[in-house]
C-alpha cells in the first residue's frame, strides 16, 4: 500500500517552484469552493438537528445556555434546531400525553435553580391529568433573556413538536421596545425573526437585524457556531454523567430592596401615561396568534415587592411604580377585549422567596408558582 505512494515520497525528479505554486493553487480553489457551497447550501439548520440527545445521553430538560462550559457542562448558543434538538421536548409526542410548552425568562429556566426545582420540574411531579385524562407534561423552553421576541422565536420553532397547551410566563420587562431585538438568539437567527415580523405586522425596525454577508455563511464565518453544536454534543456526556447543567456559586448578592428616588424605566425618564403602542403588545399577540388552535395561557409573573427605601417610588430594581400599574391595567384590558386567558400573579409571592432578581425565585417560590399555574392547567 505505502508503494504506491512512492511517486509522492521519492519522486523520479525533484519538485520545482512551478509544481508547488499548481498544488497550492488548486488547494485554495478547493478551500474557496468548499467554502462557498457551504455558504450555498447552509446545511447548519439540518446539522442542528442532529444530536447525540436522546440516542447515546438522555436529553436535557431545560434549553441550553451557560457562561462558563467547564463547570456548568452547558453553553449558550444561537442554533435554535441544535437547541431543541438537544432538549426533551423534541422527543416522539406519545399518544397518552397531553404536551404542554412552557415560555418565559430566566425565572422559568430556572436561574439559581436545580433541575428538579424549576416550575416545570413540579409540574411533572405533580402528575396532572388533562380533562380527557390524558397525562399531563410540561417542557421547559424557559430562556434567560427578557424579551417576548425571543420567546416568539422559541415557539415558533418548537410548534413541530405538536403541544396541546401553552403556558406563556412573562414580566413588564420583556414588553420593552428596545429589549425585543437584543438577545443573541434573535440577533443571530435575523430571517426567522424578519419573517415573523413580517407576517405579523410587529412594529419593530428590522434594519436593526444584521444580515449575514457571503462571508459570514462560509465554513470559515460559521466556525463559531459548528464548534458550538460539537461543543454542545461532546457536553452532553458529562451532563448525563452529573445532572449540573449550570454554576451554582457558594453565595450571591440578593435584590435590592433600597433604591433611589428614581422614576425612569428605560427611554421613559419620567411618570406619564403609557399606550399600548409603547409596549410590544403585538409581538404578544403574534404569539397567540402563531399558536392557532393550541391553547395560551397568559401568566404575569410574580416579582418581589420591596418595603425599603423610596419603594413608594419603585417596587423594584425594574420598575417604577407608576410604569408597572400602568402596564397591568393595560395588560389586562387587551386580554379581556382579545379573550385571552390571563393569569396576574404579580403579587402572590412573598418577598423572601425571591433570590438575586425581582423574578428568580427560591426553590418553596418556585413550588408556589407550580401550584398556581397547575390549577390552570387541570382547569384546561
Amino acid at each position: 500500500m505505502m508503494a504506491s505512494w512512492t511517486w509522492l515520497t521519492n519522486p523520479p525528479a525533484p519538485y520545482r517552484g512551478a509544481f508547488v505554486v499548481r498544488v497550492l493553487l488548486k488547494a485554495a480553489l478547493l478551500f474557496v469552493l468548499a467554502n462557498v457551497l457551504f455558504a450555498l447550501a447552509d446545511p447548519l439548520p439540518l446539522l442542528g438537528r442532529l444530536s447525540v440527545y436522546h440516542t447515546f445521553v438522555p436529553p436535557r430538560v431545560r434549553l441550553p445556555y451557560g457562561e462558563n462550559p467547564q463547570e456548568s457542562y452547558n453553553l449558550s448558543l444561537t442554533s435554535l434546531d441544535a437547541m431543541l434538538a438537544s432538549h426533551a421536548v423534541s422527543a416522539p409526542k406519545p399518544s397518552n400525553e397531553f404536551r404542554v410548552l412552557l415560555l418565559g425568562d430566566s425565572s422559568t429556566w430556572g436561574f439559581l435553580l436545580r433541575p428538579e426545582n424549576t416550575v416545570a420540574a413540579y409540574l411533572n411531579a405533580d402528575e396532572l391529568r388533562a380533562p380527557d385524562g390524558r397525562r399531563v407534561r410540561v417542557y421547559n423552553l424557559g430562556y434567560p433573556e427578557m424579551s417576548l421576541m425571543k420567546d416568539l422565536l422559541l415557539l415558533d420553532a418548537a410548534m413541530r413538536f405538536q403541544p396541546d397547551l401553552i403556558v406563556w410566563v412573562f414580566t413588564m420587562e420583556s414588553f420593552a421596545r428596545d429589549n425585543q431585538l437584543e438577545p443573541l438568539v434573535v440577533r443571530d437567527n435575523p430571517a426567522r425573526a424578519r419573517e415573523l415580523i413580517e407576517t405579523y405586522e410587529i412594529v419593530l425596525d428590522t434594519s436593526d437585524l444584521p444580515d449575514a454577508t457571503l462571508w459570514e455563511r462560509t465554513l470559515i464565518g460559521r466556525r463559531r457556531e459548528l464548534a458550538d453544536w460539537l461543543r454542545l454534543q461532546l457536553y452532553g456526556f458529562t451532563w448525563a454523567a452529573t445532572g449540573i447543567d449550570q454554576q451554582y456559586p457558594a453565595s450571591f448578592e440578593l435584590r435590592a430592596s433600597d433604591f433611589e428616588d428614581d422614576a425612569t424605566w428605560h427611554t421613559f425618564d419620567s411618570p406619564q401615561t403609557l399606550t399600548r403602542d409603547a409596549l410590544a403588545f403585538d409581538v404578544l399577540a403574534a404569539g397567540v396568534e402563531r399558536a392557532g388552535d393550541v391553547p395560551v395561557i397568559l401568566v404575569n409573573e410574580p416579582m418581589f415587592i420591596s418595603g425599603g427605601r423610596n419603594s413608594d417610588v419603585r417596587y423594584n430594581f425594574f420598575y417604577p411604580r407608576w410604569a408597572y400599574d400602568q402596564y397591568r391595567t393595560l395588560l389586562s384590558e387587551l386580554a379581556a377585549e382579545r379573550g385571552w386567558r390571563l393569569i396576574d400573579l404579580w403579587d402572590q409571592i412573598a418577598p423572601d422567596e425571591f433570590t438575586d432578581s425581582p423574578v428568580h425565585l427560591t426553590p418553596d417560590g418556585s413550588r408556589q408558582l407550580a401550584d398556581r399555574i397547575a390549577l390552570s392547567i387541570v382547569g384546561e
